[in-house]
């Protein structure tokens, strides 16, 4: 089998974002993650506190 040759990109997809584009996107990157990272402590502590219950529900009837 051999590889596809690959073409070359147009110049405008080749030249790099602007600036404002740029740090716009940082920002809503940043932001995302952010929210992520608190989604995913709130599982976290969601699931814990689920398995604290049924553990001491388990403990109370034995």
């Amino acid at each position: 089998m051999t590889k596809p040759t690959e073409e070359a990109p147009d110049s405008a997809a080749a030249a790099p974002a602007s600036t404002a584009e740029t740090s716009d996107m940082a920002s809503a990157a940043r932001k995302s993650a952010g929210k992520a990272v608190w989604m995913g402590t709130a599982v976290g502590i969601g699931s814990a506190a689920i398995v604290a219950a049924l553990l001491y529900a388990n403990k109370k009837r034995g």
